[in-house]
């Protein structure tokens, strides 16, 4: 039992306790004042607004029904998604774990014992007595953080907790921008597909027709043989769009977790395009938001925050443990007297544990942690910078995309023109047939060229959406959360930064 006079140090211990360490501080990063690619603004007024961000729910900027349900389902049921949120959970529970030496552990034992016997008096034998035990122990332990040791291990745990948040935002915003892009790729391959398709009847109807002029004389053996090498080129193009359309079906039914086989993967009818689909005008806001809004960057910075606290808890280690430990209880021979105050048992210690020889060991924890920052330092800062530079590429190309659609638009208007006059001119005896099938190849080539490019234009726009860090809302707590002994799994969600939907 510990003596009076100890009582006063105890006291001061757990008074004073203190974390060995200096506090995190966030890494200052450099950003540039203003996007490099960023769209010019229309009106001088638009220049004077501040620019907005992407809504939460930026796939509808595309306004295709389909897309919509697509994704509802890939965030309801998708693998990934699915397996982050068991990850969090996995995460919280860690820090709850680790959040238990912070608190005082309490254990309750209880026995009965029942014993009789006989004495030894005559040949009839003795009286019979009966003897009941009862014993109800409660014992208390905690362990002083004095050092702040166990409270660094918390932290880190907490951190992590919030890096697992991060990570899941980061894999829904990649498994949506994959749905989008992939949908994308589908009604690209049908456009392709129903194009070579009409080619290729296109093709055949003129094959016939130059099949008729040389019967008649009037065209060559060399024309014919000529436009039935259009004929069999249309007819090789259409088994390879065949392919790439499967082969996007079932990379889209893995993301909605579905069997390739599902027929309801798109929904039937007719005009399904992607003419039909818009091109919002994303309109990214200030750079220095982008590190407030990409999980990616976020989840960089929890994990150096928690292994800054590894290392204030492995500098903890080289001191003293203490510990203190108490336990009450009732202990009586017979029930009347089980909680009478002559049988309260009492008693409380305190002793601390020094590290002496370690062999090492604690100092090589603390060097290793300290590696360990300084390697995650380097990962956060690389995360900025590739935020940036994923955000200046995608600018890059949307507006890259966005004339080369113009333009091969522009050139296959060009070409329809092209192919029609000389139709009307073969039959007129103006030109001969060379022409006609020279306006023929460049048509057919410049329309799938327009199906391409459109298709790279909505893709370089879901790119965009994906680097800006698509509508993520930052729900998850902060990245220097207090900790308390309770330690919740689910604090408060921080306010959310207003979104402004893009203009569509």
């Amino acid at each position: 039992m510990i003596r009076p006079r100890a009582l006063p140090m105890i006291a001061l211990l757990l008074s004073g306790c203190g974390l060995i360490g200096d506090s995190y501080h966030h890494i200052e990063t450099a950003f540039p004042e203003s996007w490099r690619n960023a769209p010019a603004p229309a009106a001088p007024e638009a220049a004077k607004a501040a620019p907005v961000w992407p809504t939460a729910d930026w796939w509808t900027a595309f306004q295709s029904p389909p897309l919509n349900v697509l994704i509802a389902q890939a965030q309801a049921a998708n693998f990934d998604i699915q397996a982050a949120a068991a990850r969090v959970r996995q995460a919280d529970a860690q820090a709850r774990i680790a959040g238990a030496a912070l608190l005082p552990t309490l254990d309750a034992t209880a026995q009965a014992t029942h014993n009789g016997a006989r004495g030894s008096q005559g040949s009839g034998g003795g009286k019979l007595r009966i003897a009941n035990s009862y014993n109800a122990t409660l014992n208390a332990g905690y362990e002083v953080d004095f050092w702040g040791k166990n409270w660094a291990a918390a932290q880190a745990a907490e951190e992590l907790a919030a890096a697992s948040r991060f990570d899941r935002e980061t894999i829904g915003i990649t498994i949506t921008a994959d749905v989008a892009t992939t949908y994308f790729a589908v009604i690209g391959a049908q456009d392709r597909l129903t194009l070579a398709r009409s080619n290729l009847a296109n093709a055949e109807a003129l094959f016939k027709a130059i099949q008729d002029r040389f019967t008649q004389g009037i065209a060559s053996g060399l024309d014919v043989a000529q436009e039935e090498s259009i004929v069999d080129a249309q007819r090789a193009a259409i088994p390879p769009l065949e392919l790439a359309l499967r082969q996007n079906i079932d990379a889209l039914a893995i993301l909605v977790s579905k069997m390739p086989e599902a027929a309801d993967l798109l929904p039937a009818g007719e005009g399904l395009t992607l003419a039909t689909i818009a091109t919002p005008e994303v309109t990214p806001g200030l750079p220095s938001e982008l590190l407030q809004r990409r999980p990616d960057v976020q989840n960089a910075e929890a994990q150096l925050m928690a292994a800054h606290a590894n290392i204030n808890a492995a500098r903890a280690a080289f001191f003293p443990s203490i510990q203190l430990t108490a336990s009450g209880g009732y202990q009586s021979p017979v029930l009347a007297s089980l909680f009478s105050p002559t049988s309260t048992l009492f008693s409380l210690a305190a002793s601390a544990t020094q590290p002496i020889f370690e062999g090492g060991r604690l100092s090589g924890q603390l060097e290793f942690n300290e590696a360990r920052y300084d390697e995650l330092l380097q990962d956060y800062r690389k995360a900025v910078i590739s935020a940036f530079s994923d955000v200046e590429d995608a600018l890059a190309a949307v507006q890259q995309d966005a004339a080369e659609e113009a333009a091969q638009r522009q050139a296959a208007a060009t070409a329809r023109t092209a192919y029609e006059l000389t139709q009307r001119q073969l039959s007129g005896g103006i030109i001969d047939i060379t022409t006609v099938l020279n306006t023929q190849r460049t048509l057919f080539s410049a329309e799938d060229a327009l199906v391409q490019a459109r298709l790279a234009r909505l893709q370089a726009l879901t790119g965009l959406y994906r680097a800006l860090g698509g509508g993520w809302q930052d729900s998850a707590p902060s990245l220097s959360p207090s900790l308390s002994p309770s330690l919740s799994p689910d604090p408060a969600p921080a306010a959310p930064p207003e979104n402004t939907p893009a203009g569509v």
